[in-house]
């Protein structure tokens, strides 16, 4: 997996905000979370080494500013030359993480059309009012590639109007991880992946969470077996 952060700091907004895993990371070091600022590897897509070949050679995504939000309005100065650098690296896939795409006109390329083919953009919705506020947003919005998390997952969820439009190309469910963390129960797992199997979606169980709950019964899953665990309830729809 390949990171590439722009910028750093973010808003809390919503209820999957609550207990960020950057907020957490930060705190250890003194450090502010909501101040929104450039980083060092902002150009990193576009840097070359000596041999004029691009530092960045990956073939597979790069998952594009996970420490903030990329449509923060911190960073509507700075996004247009981020587009820029997506834009001549057509051969890397971008994967950009949001709850803001409500904002997702500003800044917006010119050239942008229905959508550059190596940019896929996933909106959050961690519970259904997210979901119900976000989703008809993106579904109104010129993307060629969009996805669904439901991470941290807080509850149960329908989606079921929105993937009938047949646009969304996949769906990921996570536990929240972390001190503090809140309940993801696996019926409302059991419940994304049915209304993905009914409409043809890819699904992906990608974590339990640190409290997981199953039958009734409540497990603590220690972080290092949360991926694991996952996996192994084998129901990811490729």
């Amino acid at each position: 997996m390949e990171l590439w952060n722009p910028w750093h700091g973010c808003h809390k907004i919503s209820a999957g905000c609550a207990n960020c895993y950057m907020y957490r990371r930060d705190a250890e070091f003194g450090k502010d979370s909501s101040v929104v600022t450039k980083t060092a590897s902002f150009d990193l897509p576009v840097r070359r080494g000596r041999d004029g070949e691009y530092k960045l050679q990956y073939d597979g995504t790069v998952f594009t500013c996970m420490t903030s939000d990329f449509f923060v309005a911190e960073a509507d100065g700075w996004r247009g030359e981020a587009w820029s650098y997506i834009r001549q690296r057509s051969d890397l896939h971008f994967f950009i993480i949001t709850k803001r795409i409500d904002r997702f006109y500003v800044s917006l390329p010119s050239d942008w059309g229905m959508g550059y083919e190596n940019v896929t953009i996933c909106s959050t919705c961690e519970n259904q009012e997210t979901a119900d506020f976000r989703l008809p947003i993106m579904l109104d919005l010129p993307i060629r590639h969009m996805e669904i998390i439901h991470e941290p997952m807080l509850g149960r969820i329908d989606i079921s109007k929105y993937l009938a439009s047949r646009r969304f190309e996949g769906v990921t469910c996570g536990g929240e991880s972390g001190p503090g963390a809140r309940v993801c129960d696996y019926s409302w797992i059991l419940f994304t992946r049915e209304q993905c199997e009914r409409f043809g979606t890819p699904f992906n169980f990608k974590q339990t969470g640190a409290l997981f709950r199953k039958d009734g019964r409540l497990y603590r899953i220690p972080r290092h077996l949360q991926h694991s665990q996952a996996k192994k309830a084998g129901i990811d729809i490729p």
